[in-house]
């Protein structure tokens, strides 16, 4: 073995034996440690550094020198598991949030007992989600995403006497054994087709001939199976209710695992570029989630349960650039989506008080003719920064950069004048120019970093991505335009449509459990974040 293979492989294979080997060690102990946990906690900060420095060391070897087809190293020692530049890249994300977020648990879970057994599922949650991204087989796939479900089940029911707690980890069961049998008629229609489980020879088929029926099944199935894991609607109940799990276990649900479909939709991108339906759904799906949940995301008070909605919004969001074919984008949108969620979650006491700050001051009523200059302005930024630095022509289509002067244009609603103390006209539309500025300078770079993958946009999809964007606008503009208006719609909306109701519902019927700690089929307790939703079993 070649130094360079061995570093390479055993860089690669480090942070998942790591957490392993921290899972394990938690795991095996009986009963609570003398130290409060203390040690345990000082054994994961090692582990975890250590496992950090791994994946540093991994992505830079991928970035320096990246291998080719069968001359990956891992592939040729360890059979099922490879490595790239992409799936490098979100291990050094994944184990980053990791180590942050264990290093607050361990102050948040205090005096908190059997904190062996957190420990243990928050190691394995990262083990699992490592060999995940290095996943290169079918079988690897499948069984690195169950067990990445079944040991975040522990922490979600950490606090067991919290009902929705059970709920949310019952619901989230019920979906992810769904999205496992998807998997699995996805895995075997492949295998019909290639004759083989390797995920590589798959896409190098795909990408020199035209997709089978097989084929076609296989793409539609891995669709719905992320569709399901990733807590779109209507089957994003769970990760609303999973509020009632301890603080660093939302960051690491919202930061990390739940991203895992977007990473997993990239991994696959030439196998769903053979399938128009596969495609069609993304967008439908995404589109639906992110124009539905960014409403009900408005109505909530709680910041928890608003952050909850933020992320299935954001989930929507980048399906549907998947879908559009915008690949390059979903990364930029995965990475950033993960370090603003893990930031929120461990911040969100702070963002509590700067809320009551806020709500000390009057809220001035939006400028009209900034509400109809917003999208015009937006786009000249867009299309001025991407001509400046982007030499060689656009790098998506028209469609996709009105789509985001949709989404960004509310940096420039300039609110009404209330007082002298308020800042002047210039500066905030300097703020908000600076602003898009970054965002598409952003943008760029990351197009610019080899992470090889590339953009195939869709033209039929990406003007109805318009047409979507352009109506969220719309209704966001009226919100301002005519505030108190739509009053019916608001009220639909804080009760999320009333669609998580109808499929916890059906869950419960055709999987009953006991979830709220007493048999009879009494009311139970208002859904968190709401005031007056009743369910029963």
């Amino acid at each position: 073995m070649k130094l360079f293979d061995l570093v390479n492989v055993a860089s690669a294979i480090a942070p998942a034996s790591l957490m392993l080997f921290v899972a394990c060690r938690a795991a095996s102990l009986r009963g609570d440690p003398d130290d409060n946990g203390r040690s345990l906690w000082a054994l994961f900060t090692v582990m975890s550094r250590l496992a950090f420095l791994s994946t540093l060391v991994t992505f830079s070897l991928q970035m320096l020198a990246p291998p080719f087809g069968d001359e990956e190293p891992l592939g040729r020692y360890v059979p099922g598991l490879m490595v790239n530049v992409l799936g490098g890249l979100i291990a050094l994300l994944v184990q980053l949030l990791g180590m942050v977020i264990g290093v607050f648990s361990s102050r948040y879970l205090q005096g908190e007992p059997d904190q062996k057994r957190y420990i243990a599922g928050f190691a394995g949650v990262l083990a699992t989600v490592h060999i995940l991204l290095l996943a290169n087989h079918w079988f690897v796939l499948i069984a690195a995403w169950a067990l990445a479900g079944k040991a975040l089940q522990g922490l979600l029911c950490f606090y067991s006497d919290r009902p929705f707690a059970l709920l949310a980890a019952h619901k989230k069961q019920i979906a992810d054994r769904a999205a496992d049998t998807l998997l699995i008629i996805a895995a075997a229609s492949a295998y019909l087709d290639v004759g083989s489980g390797s995920i590589s020879d798959l896409l190098r088929q795909v990408g020199t001939q035209h997709a089978s029926v097989a084929l076609e099944i296989s793409a539609v199935c891995l669709v719905l199976a992320v569709i399901l894991r990733t807590a779109l609607l209507p089957v994003h109940g769970w990760l609303i209710q999973v509020m009632e799990a301890p603080t660093p276990v939302s960051a690491l649900l919202h930061a990390g695992v739940v991203n895992l479909g977007g990473f997993i939709l990239i991994r696959f991108s030439p196998l769903l570029e053979a399938s128009s339906i596969a495609r069609w759904l993304l967008v439908i799906f995404g589109l639906g989630t992110a124009l539905l949940a960014g409403f009900v995301m408005l109505t909530r008070i709680s910041i928890k349960v608003r952050l909850a909605w933020s992320t299935v919004a954001q989930m929507g969001f980048m399906v549907l650039e998947c879908g559009l074919g915008l690949y390059q984008l979903a990364i930029l949108h995965l990475i950033g989506h993960s370090l603003y969620k893990a930031h929120t979650f461990l911040s969100a006491s702070m963002i509590v008080r700067q809320t009551r700050l806020r709500m000390l001051h009057v809220t001035a009523p939006t400028r009209r003719i900034s509400l109809l200059a917003a999208p015009l302005l937006a786009f000249a930024i867009v299309a001025l920064v991407q001509n400046l630095v982007a030499n060689t022509g656009a790098i998506w289509p028209w469609w996709w950069s009105a789509a985001l002067s949709a989404a960004w244009a509310p940096m420039f609603w300039l609110p009404q004048p209330v007082d002298d103390a308020a800042p002047p006209t210039w500066q905030r539309l300097l703020a908000g120019i600076g602003m898009v500025a970054f965002l598409m300078l952003a943008v760029l770079l990351a197009h610019a970093v080899p992470l090889g993958v590339s953009n195939t946009p869709h033209q039929g999809a990406g003007l109805v991505a318009l047409a979507g964007m352009s109506l969220m606008y719309l209704g966001l503009a009226t919100l301002q335009w005519r505030q108190g208006s739509w009053g019916t719609w608001r009220r639909w909306s804080y009760a999320g449509f009333y669609i998580d109701e109808f499929y916890t519902r059906l869950a419960l019927r055709l999987w009953p459990t006991c979830w709220s700690g007493d048999a009879s089929p009494a009311r139970q307790p208002d859904w968190p974040g709401t005031e007056t939703t009743t369910f029963t079993q």
